[in-house]
């Protein structure tokens, strides 16, 4: 699901339900992280660690620690670049070379509507009024938990490039179907802060991709090299 959001150049490893990640081993240091979590909390991050860990195979790095950094924001191997993500049911991880992308964001939500209350606190009013008009033209899709994701990957892809927090009220993101019966497409988010630079240049937009499929909303950004 997450490989098709994504370039050539990036490697995904991805689990539906309970397929043994939730009982990997973790290195030392990891389980110091979780030791005091609950139950939920260690099976989602040991889950998440052991695709990000298949990833790194993929890619010929050996397999080693993956230790959350400033806030939350995992700290990957010298020459890598990638995104996690989990909920209910499922966790993907995704990954690439420093040389091929310069940062990339990944998050899946369950496919449901937002809880009562969020959406004003979340959406900036522009957002709300398309996702009034997406909802009128595709009414199965829940519009509002798609934006949510994909509020969630723009700030994955921003912040291992700035280090800095990005409220959801500071990138206007616009969604956008593709012609046909699958419910997929792409986004694009609009920075009301200045931008990352990113090879000498400044960049005030960042492109991705969703789709909706098995229950799920799925979105991906990536920041390309100029």
């Amino acid at each position: 699901m997450i490989e098709e959001l994504l370039p050539e150049s990036v490697v995904t490893v991805e689990t539906h339900g309970d397929e043994g990640f939730q009982d990997a081993p973790l290195y030392p240091e990891e389980q110091a992280r979780v030791a005091r979590a609950v139950l939920k909390r260690r099976r989602e991050f040991t889950a998440v660690r052991a695709c990000a860990r298949r990833a790194m195979e993929k890619l010929g790095v050996p397999p080693q620690p993956i230790l959350p950094g400033a806030h939350g924001a995992p700290i990957w191997p010298a020459g890598l670049i990638g995104s996690m993500t989990h909920c209910d049911g499922y966790c993907a991880a995704a990954l690439a070379r420093a040389t091929d992308l310069a940062s990339l964001g990944i998050d899946a939500e369950p496919h449901a509507p937002l809880p009562d209350g969020v959406l004003p606190s979340v959406f900036l009013p522009a957002e709300q009024e398309r996702l009034t008009r997406l909802a009128a033209q595709l009414p199965a899709v829940h519009w509002d938990r798609l934006l949510f994701s994909a509020k969630e990957s723009v700030y994955k892809a921003w912040f291992p490039l700035t280090g800095k927090w990005l409220d959801f009220s500071e990138a206007d993101i616009e969604l956008f179907a593709d012609p046909g019966d699958e419910p997929r497409g792409g986004l694009r988010a609009r920075l009301l802060v200045p931008g990352p630079v990113v090879g000498g240049e400044r960049l005030d937009t960042f492109e991705g991709r969703w789709t909706v499929r098995r229950g799920l909303v799925a979105t991906a950004i990536t920041v390309p090299h100029p």
